[in-house]
């Protein structure tokens, strides 16, 4: 197949490079275009087209010309010159999208967020290539349902795209409130990690030390560190010791200041962003993972946490059942509601090793089964077949 990944820019997912890779060394030709110009980290194997740069004029004219140049029409090449004279950079790289779709020819243009639909407009739906779209996060779980423009152009442009990729059955749900593809092909297909560099290691928590939490991820509203923060006042009131570490929210006010309200500085601390090798390190020196988030797709933290062996705590939001059996593979909880969370943490401290163990054991064999590289591949693959032939 020739496969064109629309990734907006070339700073593309870790989801994206494992897809690309493993597309490639199966004999696929891919191709990653987006509106950037530096690739400071590209997939050697992988070829890159830019739609002209978003920061840099002289960048954005020397990438237009040469596609101009390319076309082999002086027509082209005048119109290229002519937007860019009068500004129009939006024009010129709607005009650059079209030369570089007709050069590549692919057989699938797999668009990675719903923000790229409006450039894919004039061909959806066309004779020549499929247009399938990833469905995600906060980009299908809440936007479309807060912000009525987007909502209402989505419902509109759903229907005319030829496949839909979706990272969990919970998200898949959520898009069919959104529409439906024309083929009404929505596969779902889970993340794959490399599992050769996560090694499972079980850590058993010394019961003379405060018990050692851990939560990964940016301060968005989504991830309601508010009730984590919430549950760990009601363990400070049963006088559980513990210690919480919030990875990535450094600096967040609003955090701040529930510290300060519940008197929690001496058992919470809240650092910035860390490198992923750190976050690992972080990981297999801590007791359990807290995921307190109300909306998600199926976030890969749960999963690397899984993978490591470190107990997972999470809310009932997303696939997060799809991921977790309560009780076997981890534990899930209500949402939005810290006293469930606060007695989950406090029945996990109660457990035997041998018992949490076990429940480390099967987590890991859920991602095993789940959430390999192999699986990921082959079941995009057999998404971009279905869509083609659709």
């Amino acid at each position: 197949m020739k496969i064109t990944i629309f990734d907006g820019s070339f700073r593309t997912t870790a989801f994206i490079r494992r897809l690309v890779k493993g597309l490639i060394a199966n004999g696929h030709q891919v191709t990653i275009i987006g509106f950037n110009e530096n690739n400071p980290q590209p997939i050697t194997t992988a070829h890159y087209q830019s739609l002209g740069s978003n920061s840099s004029k002289l960048r954005l004219l020397i990438t237009s010309l040469q596609l101009a140049v390319a076309s082999k029409k002086m027509k082209i090449i005048v119109t290229t010159c002519k937007y860019f004279l009068k500004g129009n950079r939006k024009q010129i790289q709607q005009q650059n999208l079209k030369l570089a779709l007709k050069k590549l020819k692919p057989d699938i243009v797999h668009l990675q967020w719903p923000s790229l639909l409006p450039w894919m407009e004039p061909y959806m739906p066309n004779k020549h290539f499929k247009v399938l779209l990833s469905q995600r996060g906060y980009h299908t779980n809440v936007r479309p349902f807060v912000d009525d423009d987007n909502g209402n152009y989505l419902q509109k442009w759903y229907l005319k795209l030829d496949g839909l990729h979706s990272v969990s059955k919970s998200i898949s749900a959520v898009g069919k409130k959104i529409g439906q593809p024309h083929s009404k092909i929505d596969n779902v297909v889970y993340t794959g990690l490399p599992l050769y560099m996560l090694d499972y290691k079980f850590i058993p928590h010394k019961r003379d030390q405060p018990l050692k939490l851990l939560s990964v991820g940016r301060p968005h509203w989504i991830k309601d560190y508010p009730t984590a923060l919430k549950a760990c006042n009601l363990l400070k009131e049963k006088e559980i010791p513990f210690q919480y570490t919030i990875i990535g929210a450094a600096g967040n006010e609003e955090l701040l200041f529930i510290i300060d309200k519940f008197g929690l500085q001496d058992a919470v601390t809240v650092i910035g962003k860390r490198s992923q090798k750190e976050v690992y390190k972080q990981m297999q020196a801590a007791d359990a993972l807290l995921l307190t988030s109300v909306a998600e797709g199926l976030p890969n933290v749960a999963v690397e946490a899984m993978a490591l062996g470190l107990p997972v705590i999470s809310t009932n939001s997303g696939g997060m059942t799809e991921l977790i059996d309560h009780g076997r593979e981890g534990w899930v909880v209500p949402a939005r509601s810290s006293s469930a969370l606060a007695n989950a943490i406090d029945n996990f401290k109660s457990l035997s090793l041998e018992e949490i163990n076990t429940i480390t054991i099967a987590a890991r064999k859920r991602v095993e089964q789940q959430h390999t590289v192999k699986k990921m591949i082959r079941d995009m693959e057999a998404l971009y077949y279905k869509t083609m032939h659709s």
